[in-house]
Formats: structure tokens, C-alpha cells, sequence
């Protein structure tokens, strides 16, 4: 069962043209290579970047793959040009440029002991993870991506009684595991400015189990304030847990924002996850991971299955850590194209909300529903309905070509202008 409070006052965010300089949207290659600046140089050397991940990942792969259909969720031939065919995935928050060239020579390297259960490797990235936030390695627990540690988390601490409390709308993973385990699920509104209303979500329940705090948000892509969330640490009750998920923690920019890790020291019941999938482009491979006390980590290993994350995925994940680059590469590109994308959409007057991730949303000012569906049709896959905020659109944020691909589908669906 799930129950939404609502808030107390009455307040509570391709380029395919065939040949000539400009698209359907009305927007010129010239002219969002101008909003991008610098960054539209940058974009393409990502691509370039994703274009040899990819071509190594064929290498890895048996031949009559690489002769096979494309992989699912990337471009067929001529997608960076809006071909036929071309499918532009903009709906899972996912990283277009991909891993890190060094994840896919480790993954190489790795096929040599994939007869071999992955306990080295799993202590070896345990304990990288361990120094990388100068806490202990029993204080690090790794998943099969975060939403694994979230399963783990649902059933450890919510149950008949320990209900659930998160934001609505907010990632509906944990909300979910937990009502198969028997737990109420309690959703609050967001603020007026889309950001949690942790007062309301810390009064919802007298002994909540577990309350969840994804920051920056999915969907909204708005960021908790640190001495907002500092403030919930100090009054939650000690027997209830608090998650914070930090999936999207490295494209923040904002200095009103705070990794809540170094708290894990003083608030036993603080759970942060992270992943390996967004900033680390590795959706596909699975790894993620959990920092807290020790004894929390033991109750949520007691739930987990052995061996749950692949030995491929630990190889790429130690080296993505070492690869500095990889991160200040993403977020570079990122900034840079949703800049340019917020400044299009400025240009043809639709709000959006201020985002702090590698997704936005943006206010159509309709049922969203009925787009989602018709630019699909145009090769433009988004973002999934929510229904606390039915009329606005969730947009993954992806390379230059994809982005204008998006605008030009864009301009045609919504605004009207084909």
C-alpha cells in the first residue's frame, strides 16, 4: 500500500535534416555549435571516445556478434546523422559516452580468470572504494549496481510496522521492494521548488523504518541543500534508517551540495549508495556499493546472495577509479551540452527545472503521456511518465547529435513547428 501526504499549504520544474544547414527544429548545426562553444569540439571528441569503447567492446565480444545486429540501446549505422533506423535513447539516465577506454582493457584482461569466483577481485575494489573515502573496508558493501544495495536496504530495515518514506516522485525502486516485503510505502510531495520536503517526510510516520533521499533527485534533478540534510541526520530517530542515494553525485556543481559519506562516522544509521552506471558509463555492467557503520553493513550482506557482482564488472569498475579523467571528462560534457540544450529551450519558451544531474525536466504545459508516445515515433525514446508531475517531460542528457536529434523531434511534436 502506498499513501501520499499532501503538502499543507497551497503551494508546494539531430540533426535531421537532409542536407541543408538547418533542421526541422529551426535550430542550425552552426547555431548549437555556437551555444555549445568550446564544448561542441569537446562533445565530438567524446563521441570519439564512445565510438572506439564501443569497437573495443566488439573486440571482446565472439565474431558473430560483431556481425550481428546492433546491441540494443546504441545507434545503428548513420544514428549520428539521423539516419533511418536511428534510435536516439534519452530515457534511463544513462552515460552516452560509455566507459572508460582503461575499464575496457581491464574487462580484457579480466576474461583470463572468469572460470574463477570473484572474491580477490571483489576485496581488491572493496578496498580501493574503502581508501577512496578514507573510511574502513567493512564499512563498504558492494551490489550488483545501488539498486541491489536498495533491495537489500528495503528488507533489512522496513517491514509490517517500519513503513517506507520517500519523496513523490522520487526513484521508485526501493518503495517497491519494500511493499513486497510486507511494508507500508508513504510518498510526500516535493517542496514548491521540487526539492524534498524532509520536515513533512520526517513526520509522515511516527518509527519509520527507512527514509530515502535521492540526491540530486531522480527525476527532478534537484539537489538536496547539505544543511537541509544535515538537519534530518540530527532529528531522524536512531532506529530509523536514512538512505541517501548519491547515484547522480558527480555532475552536481552546486556548492549548496554535500556527499553525506563523511557523516557515516557520526550517524550510525546512515546508509549513502553509489554506482558505477552514470558518471562511469557502465549501466550495463552492474556494480554499485554502500558506505555505512559496520553493523549496518553486516545486516545488509546477511540479505545478499553470494558472488552477485560479475568479475568483468569489478575489473572495469577498479580501473574507472583510477581514470580521473573519465569523470572530469562526463561532467565537462554534460555541463556543456545541457547548457545548450537550456539555452534552445529558453529560446522557444518552455520552463524546465534547474538540474543538477545528467537528465532534466521540462514543463510542457500538457499531458506528457501523449508525447512520450509521439516522439517515440520520431526515433526519440524519454524518460517514463510520473504522475505527481503528469505535465513535465524527463530528458536524459546526451551527445551534441542526440541532443539535436531530440530538439528537432522536439520542435515537431510539441511545439508545433514541422
Amino acid at each position: 500500500m502506498t499513501r501520499t501526504f499532501q503538502a499543507a499549504s497551497a503551494g508546494d520544474t539531430d540533426e535531421s535534416d537532409s542536407g541543408g544547414d538547418r533542421g526541422a527544429s529551426g535550430l542550425s548545426r552552426r547555431s548549437f555549435a555556437r551555444l555549445l562553444g568550446a564544448g561542441a569540439a569537446a562533445a565530438v571528441g567524446g563521441a570519439g571516445l564512445a565510438s572506439t569503447a564501443r569497437a573495443a567492446a566488439l573486440k571482446l565480444a565472439p565474431a558473430a556478434l560483431s556481425h550481428g545486429a546492433p546491441l540494443q540501446g546504441l545507434p545503428a549505422a548513420g544514428a549520428a546523422k539521423g539516419g533511418a533506423g536511428a534510435v536516439v535513447r534519452l530515457s534511463a539516465n544513462e552515460n552516452p559516452y560509455g566507459p572508460s577506454p582503461a575499464a575496457f582493457d581491464a574487462m580484457r584482461d579480466a576474461f583470463s580468470v572468469t572460470c574463477r569466483y570473484p572474491d580477490e577481485q571483489v576485496t581488491a575494489l572493496t578496498e580501493d572504494i574503502a581508501r577512496l573515502h578514507g573510511v574502513d573496508a567493512a564499512q563498504v558493501l558492494l551490489g550488483a549496481g545501488s539498486s541491489e544495495i536498495l533491495n537489500l536496504a528495503a528488507v533489512a530495515f522496513t517491514g509490517p510496522g517500519r513503513p517506507a518514506v520517500a519523496a513523490d516522485p522520487s526513484f521508485e525502486s526501493l518503495a517497491r521492494h519494500a511493499r513486497r516485503h510486507g511494508a507500508e510505502t508513504l510518498a510526500v510531495p516535493l517542496a514548491a521548488d521540487f526539492r524534498h520536503d524532509l520536515p513533512k517526510m520526517l513526520a509522515a510516520a511516527p518509527d519509520p523504518g527507512l527514509l530515502y533521499v535521492c540526491n540530486p533527485n531522480n527525476p527532478t534533478a534537484t539537489i538536496t541543500p547539505k544543511a537541509d540534510l544535515r538537519a534530518l541526520l540530527g532529528k531522524a530517530p536512531e532506529r530509523t534508517m536514512v538512505l541517501v542515494d548519491e547515484a547522480y553525485f558527480h555532475f552536481v556543481d552546486s556548492d549548496d551540495f554535500e556527499t553525506v559519506i563523511p557523516l557515516v562516522a557520526t550517524h550510525p544509521n546512515l546508509v549513502v549508495t553509489r554506482t558505477f552506471s552514470k558518471i562511469y558509463g557502465m549501466a550495463g555492467l552492474r556494480c554499485g556499493y554502500a558506505v555505512a557503520q559496520p553493523a549496518v553493513i553486516s545486516r545488509l550482506r546477511e540479505h545478499q546472495a553470494f558472488d552477485s557482482v560479475n568479475i568483468l564488472a569489478l575489473a572495469a569498475a577498479r580501473a574507472s577509479l583510477r581514470d580521473a579523467e573519465q569523470v572530469s571528462r562526463g561532467r565537462r560534457l554534460n555541463r556543456e551540452v545541457r547548457a545548450a540544450v537550456c539555452a534552445e529551450l529558453d529560446r522557444l519558451g518552455y520552463a524546465y527545472i534547474p538540474s543538477s544531474a545528467n537528465f532534466m525536466m521540462i514543463d510542457l504545459r500538457r499531458p506528457v503521456a501523449p508525447v512520450i508516445r509521439e516522439l517515440r515515433q520520431h526515433n526519440v525514446e524519454v524518460g517514463r511518465e510520473f504522475p505527481a508531475l503528469p505535465h513535465h517531460l524527463r530528458v536524459t542528457i546526451g551527445t551534441a547529435d542526440q541532443m539535436q536529434a531530440f530538439l528537432a523531434a522536439f520542435n515537431q511534436v510539441v511545439a508545433g513547428r514541422g
